[in-house]
């Protein structure tokens, strides 16, 4: 599974609006891919609106991003947004795809998006660590999905869901206590380019 991460940086009080025209723009005919995240940031840098879209193979994700450049309104808020930047990804190949609350039971409404820089040489072992350790972490909450960038500086994103922030929390401190998180050996991978960004999900958003 494909992923694009899109971050539009909104003026104050826009959101709510911007919301609404990034439904039309990505559930319209000539779209291509699934909606299936839309938060805005609470925790980290404000005002910012966070899209995340998937996509069967790259093609489909290559001719959407083409079409988002060509539009004379990108996500339908060309009159709005500040900054509009866009990302590719590639799922670990051993996750599940993501699919909305509906489906998958995944529910927030509390989400934190982690980004680390990789290493040279530390992709595929960051990948066979995440493997191993996140099915014992997701006992604590659960992982929406791990990506790694197919573009720029080698990094990765990790999206996890949480009933609230104190919730967020304690798993974390109890994933470090009980040994089971970081994974064993993942961080001598990891730069020091580490982003943590907790975000809510907005009205249009498949992920509750």
């Amino acid at each position: 599974m494909y992923y694009e991460l899109a971050t539009l940086t909104l003026p104050f009080g826009t959101a709510a609006r911007a919301a609404a025209q990034v439904a039309e723009f990505t559930q319209s005919p000539d779209a291509g891919g699934e909606l299936l995240g839309c938060w805005f940031t609470d925790i980290g840098r404000l005002n910012q609106m966070i899209v995340l879209r998937g996509f069967a193979d790259l093609a489909s994700l290559e001719a959407e991003r083409e079409r988002t450049r060509l539009s004379a309104s990108p996500f339908g808020c060309g009159d709005v947004y500040l900054d509009l930047e866009q990302h590719a990804y590639k799922g670990f190949g051993w996750m599940k795809p993501v699919r909305p609350s509906a489906e998958s039971g995944i529910e927030g409404p509390v989400y934190e998006i982690r980004c680390y820089g990789i290493k040279p040489g530390g992709v595929q072992p960051t990948i066979d660590l995440w493997e191993q350790a996140v099915p014992e972490r997701e006992r604590l909450s659960p992982c929406v999905v791990a990506m790694v960038a197919l573009e720029g500086p080698s990094r990765f994103v990790n999206i996890w869901a949480y009933p609230s922030l104190n919730a967020r929390s304690q798993a974390r401190a109890d994933a470090v206590a009980q040994g089971i998180w970081p994974p064993k050996g993942g961080p001598a991978h990891l730069t020091t380019d580490m982003v943590s960004t907790i975000a809510l999900p907005t009205a249009i958003s498949p992920l509750k």
